[in-house]
């Protein structure tokens, strides 16, 4: 994967498949402290200590479809090739919360990247699952959540063509927002 973006989408797709109805991303951008952090958290299933061992083995998945679960471990190795840390903290029952940090300004950091587009492909395809997304860029913040949406809409479901293209431009507006 070559921008974080994708490392979240397929963190969230992981959490959907462990039957979370709230996945929470963070994206905090320190520009001053040269700091990037991303967290992903669930309340699916959870992993047990054996089942994180082995979700980090890159010959190791859950997926039928492919035999190779290269998404954690490569995710892993941008962190720790960005001068960031990385950890993985889940319990059974409860959920998992997935934790990298980079160098903001770290030459082999990978772009933050298609925001908007992945959380928009998250909502078509996990149209049940709330997602609360927050990017924070030194003072500013940007905030989205799909439950306070899905109240406001009643009966409108969120993957509704007309929903997601005003949920995309209002991700594409707040972001470059905290950019300026």
């Amino acid at each position: 994967m070559i921008e974080l973006a994708l490392h979240i989408l397929d963190i969230a797709e992981n959490s959907s498949r462990a039957n979370a109805s709230l996945i929470e991303i963070t994206l905090i951008e320190d520009i001053e402290k040269d700091r990037l952090s991303l967290e992903i958290k669930d309340n699916g299933s959870g992993m047990d200590e054996e089942t994180i061992e082995r979700a980090m083995d890159p010959f190791y998945t859950t997926k039928k479809v492919r035999r190779v679960g290269l998404g954690l471990p490569m995710f892993k190795q941008a962190a720790l090739s960005a001068g960031g840390d990385f950890c993985i903290e889940s319990e059974v029952g409860t959920g998992t919360r997935i934790y990298a940090s980079f160098q903001h300004s770290h030459i082999d950091r990978q772009p933050i990247g298609d925001i908007p587009g992945t959380l928009t492909a998250l909502i078509i395809g996990n149209p049940d699952i709330d997602i609360l997304y927050r990017h924070k860029k030194n003072s500013r913040e940007y905030i989205l959540d799909t439950k306070e949406i899905r109240s406001a809409l009643g009966d409108i479901p969120l993957n509704h063509m007309e929903v997601l293209h005003v949920i995309k431009e209002n991700i594409i507006e707040g972001i470059d927002e905290i950019n300026s």
